[in-house]
């Protein structure tokens, strides 16, 4: 490993930053080596990846000095921020102004950093279209990211900024996969009209982003987007249909209606919904299935991730 490019990578026991770790860790020819960054040493997944090798070091994303701490001496890191952990836009500013600063000062060579687009670029506050949340956003956890570029940028970081895209895992763990209606039939429930869904498997947004590490100083202060397809709600559904053998429908709602379903940040998601239906183009073309798979070449589609995690959703 001493002779290894070391990355630091966030949320390292989680799905994307540990698709980022696993990435690295599964190339035995890998020029990189990966330094985990968590809050919990002992979590089950941060002993899986030190079995596997990597470094595990402990850090906050609300202590700036910690994450300076985790970052010495390494080459790049992988940066980013849970918004679903405190549901706060400004407190996501906050931090990505934390991993800047500490990025800095470490001397980092390339960090990527995930990140979406500032929905207010598309439909400004005052827009009564879409409600404003929390005083200053219309989708807070794309919003408060994309002002935490800036960090990057006024820090003077060599950064990739890199759009991810909603992920499959969401069926697993957010609720967004098939539930059963009166009639006993399946149905996937989105306010997206007839538009598409750029998604794609959680462990594919980690093979990418080892992909742009790969790529040295290429994307070095580009925008770069992913994602494994653009389906339909329709066409989630017939993948749905598919893989479980049995009919599933696609329940198309008004935004106004997903917003009101009261789960945590129901406001906030359908806000997102409503923005990737209402600039469906723009949404699409910032993120190239093409330029995911040039990144990585493993790319799963919707049917193939099915085909290996259907048992693991849950049928509400």
């Amino acid at each position: 490993m001493a002779d290894k490019k070391l990355i630091a990578v966030l949320g390292a026991t989680g799905a994307q930053g540990g698709g980022v770790a696993r990435a690295i860790l599964a190339d035995p020819n890998s020029e990189f080596a990966v330094r985990a960054v968590t809050r919990n040493p002992e979590s089950d997944n941060a002993k899986a990846l030190a079995a596997r090798g990597a470094e595990i070091v402990v850090a906050d994303l609300d202590d700036e000095a910690s994450l300076a701490a985790a970052f010495e001496g390494a080459y790049g890191a992988y940066c980013l921020t849970n918004f679903w952990e405190h549901f706060s836009g400004d407190k996501e500013v906050e931090q990505a102004g934390n991993l800047a600063r500490a990025a800095k000062s470490a001397g980092l060579e390339h960090v990527i950093w995930s990140t979406f687009e500032d929905t207010r670029d598309f439909i400004p506050l005052d827009d009564d279209r879409m409600p404003t949340l929390q005083g200053k956003y219309k989708v807070a956890h794309f919003d408060g990211k994309a002002v935490g570029n800036q960090a990057f940028v006024d820090a003077g970081v060599a950064t990739t900024f890199l759009l991810t895209s909603f992920y499959w895992e969401n069926f697993i763990y957010f609720g967004n996969g098939p539930a059963r209606g009166e009639d006993g039939v399946l149905a996937v429930t989105y306010p997206m009209g007839d538009k598409k869904l750029p998604s794609m498997a959680a462990e594919d947004i980690g093979k990418c982003a080892y992909g742009l590490f790969k790529s040295g100083n290429r994307y070095i202060g580009a925008t770069v987007g992913v994602a494994g397809e653009h389906p339909t709600g329709n066409e989630i559904a017939a993948a749905f249909a598919k893989a479980l053998g049995e009919e599933v429908r696609y329940n198309d709602v008004p935004a106004d209606v997903f917003r009101g379903f009261g789960f945590p940040g129901a406001d906030d998601v359908g806000n997102m919904f409503q923005f990737k239906r209402d600039f469906n183009e723009e949404y699409c073309a910032a993120r190239s299935i093409e330029f995911s798979r040039s990144l990585n070449p493993e790319l799963l589609t919707l049917d193939q991730w099915l085909a290996a995690n259907k048992d693991r959703v849950p049928i509400g």
